[in-house]
């Protein structure tokens, strides 16, 4: 019963954390879009910088922005900000259940560090909070007032960490832990800087005062940067399902590419809607990124790309190596503790069924280090030049 409940529960947060972050990424682009489009014209309130007609649902809308606040305080606000905190509790509530407390299976990989769980889990707790404290750190210091500086440094760090935790977790692991990290930034700044600074607004405005300029522009730097890290961290997100882009050899550089190409895309889009024209070379640099990252993610891990083949392996020496790899897990009653059920129903504990699932096997055990997950069985890299060798030579059911 424990098992089930905790598959619930993981499932259940799984989906209140899409749905918050549909609902998040969603307002913080709108509300981007919005900004860059207004345009300034005779006739408009004290104070406003610009305004927007839109269309939208059968109606039509007049869209209004003060650089600091409205003469007087209006009867109703609407603020935004539980689609981000709704987000990141129910994203770090996924991260303990399945990442934390299932640190042997996702988190570590005792080939790349021999760590226990706790171990594993207080490294990347605590990475969490000092990241962001570096972070808040540079912003604060006097290269915050430079963006451009900032961002390169920023960029750097983000690099330089991601290298440190493929070598310190699982390459899952890594590439969710980064991309956690990069989340509960861009939530900190919600939390810690635009809300707080809003409010502080609004308290002047209710004590008869004028709100100071200098509180909107921090919260308007800080909703720039969670503009620009959006798609890396979406797409960090989505990468757990594809074994190529994590588990391979150069995954840190994959994840190097993406914090790249991101912010390009996100470049492109940012100055349409500023009208200052369609740099289309973003798409370009976007298409060598993506390409360099198919490229980088076939070159499998080391030991089977590195390695010469050993001849075609008898069949029976196969299904050894996978029945004792793997189909502890995926089989139709797999016996490893907290394994409930065949992951994603993948059954290997017969001869026909490791054949049916060959293309599988190939990706996630031959080209991607992805299976064991964290080599929890310790799968020798002998023994996948054995099933590489097996693969090339197609697949012989003898």
């Amino acid at each position: 019963m424990e098992l089930v409940l905790t598959e619930w529960l993981s499932a259940i947060l799984r989906w209140l954390h899409v749905i918050a972050g549909i609902a998040w990424i969603g307002s913080s682009f709108y509300f981007i879009h919005l900004d860059l489009s207004l345009k300034a014209r005779p006739g408009l309130p004290a104070g406003v910088k610009g305004d927007e007609w839109q269309v939208h649902g059968g109606g039509f809308y007049h869209m209004m922005k003060y650089l600091v606040a409205p003469a007087q305080m209006p009867d109703s606000l609407t603020w935004f900000k539980w689609e981000a905190y709704t987000t990141w509790l129910s994203g770090f509530s996924l991260l303990v259940v399945v990442y934390y407390l299932g640190a042997d299976i996702f988190l570590i990989d005792k080939s790349v560090l021999d760590l226990t769980a706790a171990q594993a889990a207080g490294i990347a707790f605590g990475s969490l909070v000092t990241s962001w404290l570096v972070y808040e750190a540079l912003c604060r210091s006097p290269l915050g007032r430079h963006e451009v500086a900032l961002a390169l440094v920023g960029y750097v760090y983000l690099v330089a960490l991601t290298y440190g935790f493929t070598h310190v977790f699982s390459g899952l692991g890594a590439f969710t832990q980064i991309g956690a990290l990069i989340g509960t930034i861009m939530v900190a700044n919600v939390f810690v800087i635009i809300i707080p600074y809003q409010k502080k607004t609004v308290e002047a405005m209710i004590a008869g005062k004028v709100p100071d300029a200098k509180w909107g522009a921090l919260g308007k730097q800080r909703s720039v940067h969670n503009n620009y890290l959006t798609l890396p961290v979406v797409f960090l997100m989505l990468s757990n399902h594809y074994p190529l882009l994590f588990a391979t050899r150069y995954n840190w550089l994959i994840v190097a590419i993406v914090l790249l190409i991101g912010p390009v895309i996100r470049h492109f889009f940012n100055s349409r809607h500023e009208h200052k024209g369609s740099p289309w070379w973003t798409w370009a640099v976007a298409a060598a990124g993506m390409a360099a990252i198919a490229w980088l993610s076939a070159a499998g891990p080391a030991a089977v790309t590195t390695g010469a083949l050993p001849p075609p392996p008898k069949f029976k020496l196969v299904s050894d190596i996978v029945s004792s790899r793997c189909s502890m897990c995926h089989a139709a009653e797999p016996v490893w503790e907290g394994i409930p059920t065949a992951p994603k129903g993948i059954l290997l504990d017969t001869d026909e069924q490791i054949r049916v699932h060959a293309r599988l096997i190939e990706i996630f055990a031959v080209r991607s280090q992805a299976m064991p997950p964290g080599n929890i069985t310790e799968m020798t890299p002998q023994e996948r030049l054995v099933l590489a060798s097996w693969i090339a030579a197609g697949k012989p059911a003898k």
